[in-house]
């Protein structure tokens, strides 16, 4: 069946909602592509908070860019740090405009909290689950808006270029232009959606990974596909671990005890009750991420142990029980009462900091085709994202790539010469075992070899076990009926390789990516 829209959305977290929203009207009808539902995106699980100056008695632009630029190890592009810290609090008002509720002081303040990395209290949120109230709160709107059609359970294959019309297609063709994309339907067929702009938010990476904080539905698609179709993607070996994880052996994803935990005054403790940090930082546990997860994973490795602790119990419980609600009840369904007793943590993958590489209006290399969120690459994060940046720069991408869609889309035609996805002479893979079995292999290759702390030994090893899964992958999906499955395997190996390729091209310790054949000068 072939769908034809204005505006297709891929994605519906923070960024493609945000993006909906701004650009649905009546001469703009827009299709909302989500793999599973509304409720299940990265957006929904982020605890802490958002990013913005908004207490000008003592912050201010400056100081937060400058925390951005230190957090990002001078990687940064400055122009993206400007645009999104000068821009954060009109789109604060949006978010505020959508419904969402941020924490407020009796004074009707913000109630303001202060994460790693961080020289001012600058985060505003909604207790301890800010991104599901914002997710609410979008996907409330979303549902509301006449214009928007909302495509839920449905999988996004491979985006339309001039590939698909017969042309070849290289990394060096000027013009590769997207047409819209080939979706997976919830009857197993592929449909075609052509569209005048694409949007990819897809999210992030992390079920790459075995141990991981994300919905693991973050399978890189988005990145995997724009990689596909010969667009750039950079910057991929800066993937953020979280330093606290909740440890517990077989949830997946982990349960994340977020950073403001720390800024509240909880402490990092080894197995054997000691505070650790100030081995490693003189801000001790509200150091940025990469720092105090390479700390964690350090103090694992020469105790032997699995995780750490941390230590919250010297804090008022009737505040620490207001302050973080849900935690706490996550923590006491597994017998730990955080008042009283040591929380186990342990770093997980957490959030990839490039991806599709995009400009300041969110284009990325391909015509039509515009990234935001998670699975683009702005140059805001640079080596290592700044805590609570990136739900604020969702919104302020969205906001820049919708002015600039709408300025062109009258010149875009919809392409009617798009062919019919071909799965002639295909079946159902008589084998599932051989799509899951796979999976596993790729997350522990990741986990294994290209984790937090890396060498060029580990690497090498990595890109060989990789390439023989690509090549039985490639295969594989050849003869095989379009599925969940095995895309998302197939996306999972072109983005394992992709942050397993840039991580051997970047030839230094720099932010998240740690080498041990190159250690850092300092």
């Amino acid at each position: 069946m072939t769908y034809e829209y204005d505006y297709l959305v891929i994605g519906s977290g923070i960024a493609g909602m945000s993006f909906a929203l701004k650009v649905a009207g009546p001469d703009a009808k827009v299709a909302l592509v989500c793999k599973t539902t509304l409720d299940e995106a990265n957006t929904a699980l982020a605890q802490g908070g958002v990013a913005s100056v908004t207490n000008l008695k003592v912050d201010n632009f400056e100081k937060h860019i400058e925390d951005t630029m230190i957090a990002g190890d001078h990687l940064s592009d400055p122009a993206a740090v400007n645009k999104v810290v000068k821009e954060a609090p009109g789109q604060i008002r949006q978010l505020l405009e959508w419904g969402v509720d941020f924490d407020r002081n009796p004074d009707g303040g913000f109630d303001l909290h202060r994460e790693g990395g961080h020289s001012e209290f600058r985060i505003l949120h909604h207790l301890d689950n800010t991104g599901y109230e914002i997710q609410q709160s979008l996907i409330r709107k979303v549902r509301e808006n006449p214009y928007i059609d909302i495509y839920e359970n449905h999988f996004a294959i491979e985006i339309i270029t001039q590939h698909h019309l017969g042309k070849i297609v290289t990394r060096r063709t000027p013009d590769i232009t997207c047409y819209g994309a080939y979706v997976l339907n919830t009857d197993g067929n592929v449909d075609k959606f052509l569209a005048r702009v694409t949007l990819m938010a897809t999210g992030g990476v992390g079920a790459v990974y075995t141990t991981t904080t994300n919905p693991l539905v973050a399978t890189g698609d988005g990145i995997a596909m724009v990689y596909r179709a010969k667009g750039t993607v950079k910057d991929m070996e800066f993937i953020q671990f979280h330093p606290t994880a909740l440890y517990h052996p077989g949830d997946r994803p982990s349960f994340l005890i977020t950073e403001a935990m720390r800024g509240y005054g909880a402490v990092l403790r080894n197995l054997k009750g000691e505070e650790f940090m100030h081995k490693y930082d003189p801000r001790l546990s509200l150091a940025p991420r990469d720092i105090v997860a390479r700390a964690i994973d350090s103090e694992m490795k020469i105790n032997g142990d699995d995780h750490v602790y941390l230590d919250v119990t010297h804090k008022d419980p009737e505040e620490t029980h207001h302050h973080f609600p849900n935690i706490y009840a996550k923590c006491l369904s597994l017998g730990i009462d955080i008042t009283k007793d040591y929380i186990p943590v342990a770093p997980a993958a957490h959030y990839l900091c490039g991806g599709i590489k995009v400009d300041l209006n969110g284009r990325s290399s391909i015509d039509r085709l515009y990234a935001v969120g998670e699975c683009s690459c702005t140059g805001l994060h640079g080596g290592n994202r700044l805590a609570s940046n990136s739900l604020i720069e969702a919104v302020v991408y969205a906001e820049a790539a919708a002015r600039h869609a709408q300025s062109q889309i009258s010149h875009y035609d919809l392409r009617h010469d798009v062919p019919d996805w071909n799965d002639e002479g295909t079946r159902h893979p008589e084998e599932m075992v051989l799509i899951t079995q796979s999976i596993k292999e790729v997350n522990q290759i990741m986990g294994t070899y290209v984790g937090i702390v890396r060498s060029n030994l580990r690497l090498d090893r990595a890109w060989n076990r990789l390439d023989i899964l690509y090549e039985e992958t490639e295969r594989l999906f050849k003869c095989s009926k379009a599925s969940r499955e095995i895309c998302e395997l197939r996306n999972i190996i072109n983005v394992g390789y992709l942050i397993m390729r840039q991580a051997k091209e970047r030839k230094e310790s720099r932010g998240l990516h740690y080498m041990l054949d190159y250690p850092p000068a300092n």
